[in-house]
């Protein structure tokens, strides 16, 4: 291990525990938590070139790892992303995701309670390496009357602090899903305003989008990208829809009415949710992709956890149009952005769309 890293490692072993000490026991055990689930991963990794090179490595693993590093050359080379280790090691976890993240709202609210972290500063989940830490804290929170969601995740970034592994939860997917997470992670480290997610996953989705469209149309067959574009007319039907209800509901939580009639017609609203998910399914001839997501009650932290995420895909991709889908261009125009206060990014960024009637491009499913 470099001794850049093992400094790096504990001055921020120092950091986190200094700031939460200064938030209390609850703050010190969770991140706690962080720090071994985090060092978990640094522990198990591999480096691809080492696993590629050995014989005891299974030919399935063998060349999903050699499409990886094909991939990751691609993002520096092809999307102008950094050119880094992150990506260029592998760590088999042994469980379906690395993180669980924790969402929660008011019952009669869509806006997602917020934390605040070191690095990455205020954000509207918290997540836990561990499934039932995260399930335990969403009940503290239900405790609270707070709506909450647990959503799992297959990939995130440490936003360039440190060299993020693969992981065997994001290997699990399709080619094409596993080349968008990769452009997605790296998108985070490109750029990554403090505070913002709704800035950050829009930029982060809108570089996957591009990525994949050139990556398909360089490395992709006529198969490839017949699916990859039937999943995102998929996605942009179901985001779409759940959108609509999320409005809906935000609409109704503004009018002056009784708890108990707003949590009447919040109902109907979620049960039409259901009904027209189905009546889409039966257009899709039975594709049933998205029947986890509605598993769960619908509440107000699951819609707004979805698309929160989404809400500034459009505005980005008419910013990456306007550069003439010059992506290093593109990145100094978000970074201008990045720099303003968030009133007048958010301003800058609704403008892009709005005053041009602008028609949205699909976005992605994926996320970090």
């Amino acid at each position: 291990m470099k001794p850049w890293f093992i400094w790096r490692c504990l001055l921020l072993l120092v950091i986190v525990l200094l700031v939460a000490g200064l938030s209390g026991c609850v703050s010190l055990s969770y991140y706690g938590q962080s720090i071994a689930g985090q060092w978990e991963l640094w522990q198990k990794r591999q480096p691809i070139d080492d696993l590629l090179a050995s014989a005891e490595t299974p030919a399935p693993l063998r060349k999903k790892l050699q499409m990886v590093l094909a991939m990751r050359d691609f993002a520096s080379t092809e999307l102008a992303l950094p050119d880094n280790d992150s990506y260029r090691s592998y760590a088999d976890l042994q469980r379906p995701y690395v993180v669980w993240n924790v969402f929660a709202a008011p019952r009669f609210g869509m806006d997602l309670k917020r934390w605040c972290f070191p690095f990455a500063g205020c954000v509207g989940y918290r997540g836990y390496f561990a499934r039932q830490d995260a399930r335990a804290f969403a009940r503290r929170l239900a405790a609270q009357g707070l709506e909450t969601y647990v959503g799992g995740v297959a990939a995130y970034s440490t936003l360039g602090w440190f060299d993020d592994p693969l992981l065997n939860t994001v290997l699990k997917r399709s080619p094409v899903r596993v080349a968008g997470l990769i452009f997605h992670e790296l998108a985070h480290q490109q750029l990554y305003v403090e505070g913002d997610t709704a800035f950050n996953e829009g930029f982060a989705t809108t570089v996957q989008l591009e990525g994949v469209r050139r990556w398909l149309a360089k490395h992709g067959d006529e198969r490839q990208r017949h699916d990859y574009v039937q999943f995102q007319q998929r996605q942009k039907a179901f985001v779409d829809l759940v959108t609509d209800t999320r409005d809906r509901l935000r609409a109704l939580y503004a009018r002056p009415l009784s708890a108990a009639e707003k949590r009447l017609r919040k109902q109907a609203l979620q049960a039409a949710l259901r009904e027209q998910y189905q009546r889409l399914k039966q257009q899709w001839g039975g594709y049933d992709g998205y029947d986890a997501w509605f598993a769960g009650p619908l509440n107000n932290a699951q819609l707004a956890a979805l698309t929160t995420y989404r809400d500034q895909v459009p505005a980005f991709q008419r910013l990456l149009a306007e550069q003439g889908g010059d992506l290093a261009a593109f990145y100094r125009a978000c970074a201008a952005l990045g720099a303003l206060p968030m009133a007048q990014r958010q301003q800058a960024l609704a403008e892009t769309v709005e005053p041009r009637a602008v028609s949205p491009a699909a976005p992605s499913a994926a996320s970090g």
